[in-house]
């Protein structure tokens, strides 16, 4: 394994553990969705970083590529559907907090 691919996966670890920290510690939803995308992009991160390991002149792919694209994709869609949620919630209240959530039923 090369020094940049090994380096890659170690940053990617890294990122990967700063937002499952993240997610576990706080309680505000923006800085959750925020620990989440973090999340999200080191799995980017990992992916390109095995496909350059696996990468090959005679057969090239593009796997790794075409799954990242796909991460970002739902972490868009996450995110437009995540924030609507988060702003009806700011509506209703001045205190947001993860725990009262599931006071949006009915």
């Amino acid at each position: 394994m090369s020094a940049i691919v090994a380096n890659s996966l170690i940053l990617s670890a890294m990122l990967f553990t700063i937002g499952v920290l993240g997610v576990m510690i706080h309680r505000h939803p923006v800085v959750i969705f925020m620990c989440i995308e973090l999340m999200l992009n080191a799995a980017n991160l990992a992916l390109i970083a095995f496909n350059r390991h696996h990468y090959s002149a005679a057969w090239p792919t593009l796997d790794g590529q075409v799954y990242a694209f796909m991460v970002i994709a739902i972490a868009a869609a996450e995110v437009a559907v995540g924030l609507a949620i988060i702003v009806s919630l700011f509506k209703r209240r001045v205190r947001v907090d993860v725990d009262e959530i599931n006071l949006l039923r009915g």
